[in-house]
């Protein structure tokens, strides 16, 4: 996949794993079935969920550190402030680019364009939390959220997923 198409087919996850609603109780069983399926797979990830900029989920597998922590909440500062999952963020700086810090001066101390990160919308409101996702490769962070986002939004995976 180019990575035009790349970000053709962010912007349309972006576009349709969007909710009615979404709430505390819809972020905590989100963050379980994160941790079940990463767990399934013998992987180790460390997963944040936050909802009006609130933290409402949080796990550490253990085998991470804590770096991993640190890394989301890097990529969850950029998802928030530009309302774009940071993977998307990251190839588009990598089409035009540049870094966050040369193009709108955020330090990388703070801001990563890594993925991993992924908003939480509503329809018609836009977005009222963000998913983390850190330990895996960043396509793979990526993946893991949209492969169970798709579900909950009533989106089959197979028309959302980006290939491998």
């Amino acid at each position: 996949m180019t990575l035009e198409q790349d970000l053709a087919k962010l912007a349309e996850q972006e576009e349709r794993l969007q909710f009615d609603r979404f709430g505390a109780a819809d972020a905590w069983s989100l963050g379980c079935a994160l941790k079940s399926l990463a767990e399934s797979r013998g992987q180790v990830v460390t997963i944040e969920i936050r909802l009006g900029r609130e933290l409402v989920f949080f796990h550490a597998m253990p085998g991470t550190a804590p770096s991993n922590a640190d890394w989301a909440r890097r990529k969850r500062n950029t998802c928030e402030l530009l309302g774009r999952s940071s993977y998307r963020v990251g190839r588009e700086l990598e089409h035009g680019g540049g870094t966050l810090e040369s193009k709108m001066g955020l330090a990388t101390r703070d801001y990563a364009s890594h993925g991993g990160a992924f908003p939480i919308k509503l329809r018609g409101m836009g977005a009222v939390g963000t998913v983390t996702v850190s330990g895996l490769p960043q396509r793979d962070d990526h993946a893991l959220i949209v492969e169970l986002l798709a579900p909950l939004a009533g989106v089959p995976l197979a028309e959302v997923v980006l290939p491998n």
